[in-house]
C-alpha cells in the first residue's frame, strides 16, 4: 500500500540540531537553531510568564473547546500589542484576528485562505527567506517567487532592486515581508525605507503578508511594529484602507516555544469585510485543527493584559534584546581585532536573533568539522546562541576559516 512513499530527507535546521546533540565533543557550540538562550546557555523561563502561568493554573476549571477563532481576551490583547489599543483599525473593528498554533499555524491558515479566496494569485518572498515560507504556500497550492532582498557584497539590503521589483508586480500579488529581525539575514528595512515601500504596495494594489516572529528583539516592542502600523494607516488609490495579513508569534518574545502561541490578523477595509473574512478564517481552521489550545494563549493574554505583569515582561524582553546586542558587539570586536583588513560592521547593523555571516557552505562545514561550531550551511548564525563563554572561541574559529 505505501511502498511508493519516499523517505523524508529531514528539515535541514532540525537535522543539524540533531547532529549537534550527537556530537561528543565537550566544546561544541550550537548557533543553528532559532532559540533564545541566556548567558548560561539555557532557555529562560521568564518571571512574567511564570507568574502568569501560576495565575492561569489557579483559575483553571473545566477545559471546553475554545471557539474556532480562539479566546477573545487573547485576540484583543494581540491586537492592542500589534496595532496599539487606540489605532483606528482596531477601534473600527476592521481587523479579523484568530488565535493560531504559533505563527506557523497562522501563516498556513492565511495561505489556505489566499488559495481559496484569491485564486490565481502568486506569492513573492524575499531572497532569501525562512525556508518554511515557500513550503507553506506551495503546500497550499500557491505559486511562489522571490524578490531581491539581501546583497552579499555589502551584507546589507538590496533595497532599490527590491523596491523596483515589487513596484512591477501584478495587482493583487501577495508580498511576504518580515516586519523586523529578518530571518535568516538579520537585515531589516529602516523606517525611511518602509515609508517608501508602503505607498508602492498601496498604489500597486498589492497584498502585504507580514511575518512578525521577533517583536521586541530588534529595536523594541513599538519600534518593531512600525511596518504594521504604517500599513494599517495606509490608503489605496481609491481611498480605502490597504488590506493585509499579519502572522505573529510569542515563541521567542515570551520563551513559549512548545506552547505554540501565535495569531493571524487580517486588516480589512471595514468592519463588515472583517466579519466575512473572520468567518472564512474560522471555516479554514475548522477543516484543519478545529480550534486552538487553551493554556498558552491564556498565559499570553495574562502577561499582556495584567498591569502588574506587563511591565515585568517588557523589561525582560528588553534585557534579552540588549544581551543579543552585546553578543553582536563582542563578536565584531574579536573579528575586527583578529582580521583588521576586513569590515565586519554588518554584525552591528543587522538586527534580531540572526546574522548572515558571509561564510560559504564549505567554510560552515569546516567550522563544524574542525571547531565544533554549528551554523546553518547558508551561513546563518543565531546570535542568541552566543554567550560570554563561547563568543570569543566562535569568533576565532570564524577568523580561521575566513583567513
Amino acid at each position: 500500500m505505501f511502498e511508493h512513499v519516499e523517505p523524508f530527507g529531514g528539515d535541514p535546521i532540525l537535522s543539524l540540531n540533531e547532529d549537534f546533540q550527537r556530537d561528543p565533543r565537550p566544546n561544541k557550540i550550537n548557533l543553528s537553531i532559532g532559540i533564545y538562550f541566556d548567558d548560561a546557555g539555557r532557555i529562560p523561563v521568564l518571571d512574567s510568564v511564570r507568574r502568569a502561568e501560576a495565575a492561569v493554573c489557579a483559575d483553571s476549571g473545566p477545559k471546553p473547546y475554545l471557539p474556532i477563532e480562539g479566546a477573545a481576551n487573547m485576540r484583543s490583547a494581540v491586537q492592542a500589542l500589534l496595532f496599539g489599543a487606540g489605532h483606528e483599525a482596531v477601534t473600527s473593528g476592521r481587523v479579523a484576528t484568530i488565535q493560531s498554533i504559533g505563527s506557523s499555524g497562522g501563516l498556513k491558515v492565511g495561505a489556505d485562505f489566499i488559495a481559496r479566496w484569491l485564486p490565481g494569485t502568486d506569492v513573492w518572498v524575499s531572497d532569501p527567506t525562512w525556508d518554511n515560507h515557500r513550503s507553506m504556500f506551495e503546500g497550499a497550492g500557491v505559486a511562489v517567487h522571490a524578490y531581491p532582498y539581501y546583497d552579499p557584497k555589502t551584507c546589507g539590503l538590496d533595497f532599490e532592486n527590491m523596491l523596483a521589483t515589487i513596484g512591477g508586480l501584478p495587482a493583487r500579488s501577495v508580498v511576504l515581508l518580515h516586519a523586523c529581525c529578518h530571518n535568516p539575514t538579520g537585515v531589516d528595512l529602516t523606517h525611511a525605507q518602509w515609508d517608501r515601500l508602503v505607498p508602492v504596495l498601496a498604489e500597486r494594489r498589492l497584498v502585504p503578508y507580514l511575518d512578525l516572529a521577533y517583536q521586541g528583539f530588534g529595536d523594541g516592542i513599538a519600534a518593531d511594529a512600525y511596518a504594521v502600523r504604517a500599513l494599517a494607516s495606509a490608503r489605496g488609490p481609491d481611498g480605502r484602507p490597504v488590506a493585509f495579513f499579519l502572522a505573529n508569534s510569542f515563541s521567542k518574545s515570551m520563551s513559549l516555544y512548545g506552547e505554540r502561541c501565535g495569531a493571524l490578523s487580517v486588516v480589512c477595509a471595514d468592519a463588515a469585510e472583517a466579519a466575512n473574512v473572520l468567518g472564512q478564517l474560522k471555516f479554514t481552521v475548522r477543516r484543519n485543527y478545529s480550534s486552538p489550545p487553551i493554556h498558552g494563549g491564556q498565559i499570553v493574554a495574562r502577561v499582556l493584559s495584567d498591569p502588574a505583569l506587563r511591565p515585568v515582561w517588557e523589561a525582560e524582553l528588553e534585557a534579552m534584546r540588549r544581551r543579543i546586542l552585546a553578543m553582536r558587539k563582542s563578536l565584531h570586536e574579536v573579528l575586527a581585532a583578529k582580521m583588521p583588513g576586513r569590515d565586519f560592521r554588518y554584525f552591528l547593523s543587522q538586527r534580531g536573533m540572526f546574522s548572515y555571516t558571509g561564510l560559504s557552505p564549505a567554510q560552515v562545514d569546516r567550522l563544524r568539522e574542525q571547531h565544533a561550531v554549528y551554523l546553518v550551511r547558508s551561513g546563518r548564525l543565531c546570535v542568541a546562541g552566543l554567550n560570554t563563554a563561547n563568543v570569543e572561541p566562535t569568533a576565532l574559529a570564524m577568523a580561521e576559516v575566513l583567513g
